[in-house]
């Protein structure tokens, strides 16, 4: 069954480090393009991120965004650095005795001066890997909204191609009366201008006439492309540009057999063909 491309899966994770929130909206594209957003402490993730979106998705514009809200008691904690603060006040009683005076520091103007106070940030290697297993997680929701929505999107494009059929089946039989109205047209117009009539240029025009309202391989035709597409639309691989390219030749020959069509009720028929072929092609447009 066909996948969908257009489909949106939300995945969060409570863990001790913090909170792990991914969301991922995916739309119909030509070809696979993914756009990463990741908090900065986690960016060293997102090849890996990209790696295992391509491992899944084959194609559509994905937008995969990850929140990391850390827990209180994960902070980072902060540390002294005592050698450099040893050397700050050294270096300030050497100016204050330049100066003949020797005034006192505050104690937080010193822990403003850079390099005074340090982070130690929190090992980020058991967050990194929590968050690639919500990725998968997340890919999976979304993998399974995508079948959902392809197999609505399928049930559709079935009943359409039901409804495509029955149409060419009613040209089909309607074409017998369709032939043997324009027969008797042409046997009445003889009746009033046979004595003007060349025989050879009558049969000339009489075989174009016979030629241009034969039908029979656009009906076929159109038969057989619609079979294909019930074909394809059963299969599990993406179907999205094989569909599209059998939409352009339904397309084609309903044109076609409107271009022959000389009667009122076939030409109905072909505009109802060409509004079943138009709603394929689009819903065609999100299937991967």
């Amino acid at each position: 069954m066909p996948k969908s491309m257009t489909a949106f899966a939300r995945e969060t994770l409570d863990g001790d480090q913090g909170e792990l929130t991914w969301e991922i909206r995916s739309v119909n594209h030509r070809f696979l393009e993914t756009f990463v957003r990741l908090p900065e402490d986690l960016r060293p993730l997102e090849m890996a991120v990209r790696e295992r979106v391509g491992a899944r998705l084959d194609r559509g514009k994905v937008d995969a965004s990850l929140r990391f809200a850390p827990a209180p008691a994960a902070a980072g904690e902060l540390r002294l650095n005592r050698h450099y603060l040893e050397l700050l006040l050294a270096a300030g009683a050497e100016v204050g005795a330049r100066l003949g005076r020797m005034p006192a520091p505050e104690p937080f103007d010193l822990l403003r001066w850079p390099g005074v106070l340090e982070e130690r940030k929190p090992d980020l290697g058991p967050i990194q890997v929590q968050a690639l297993d919500l990725l998968d997680r997340t890919l999976d929701t979304l993998v399974a909204a995508r079948a959902r929505e392809g197999e609505r999107l399928a049930s559709l494009i079935r009943e359409r191609c039901d409804r495509l059929l029955v149409c060419v089946t009613t040209v089909r039989e309607r074409m017998p009366q369709v032939m043997a109205e324009v027969r008797q047209r042409i046997l009445d117009r003889l009746d009033e201008v046979r004595a003007e009539l060349d025989p050879n240029r009558l049969e000339q025009e009489l075989a174009l006439l016979a030629q241009r309202l034969d039908v029979d391989e656009e009906m076929d035709r159109l038969q057989a492309h619609v079979q294909e597409v019930g074909l394809v639309v059963a299969n599990n691989k993406p179907v999205g540009r094989r569909l599209d390219f059998l939409m352009q030749e339904l397309n084609r020959e309903a044109n076609t057999l409107g271009s022959k069509s000389s009667d009122l009720e076939v030409t109905r028929l072909v505009v109802d063909m060409k509004v079943l072929i138009e709603q394929m092609r689009e819903q065609i447009q999100n299937l991967e």
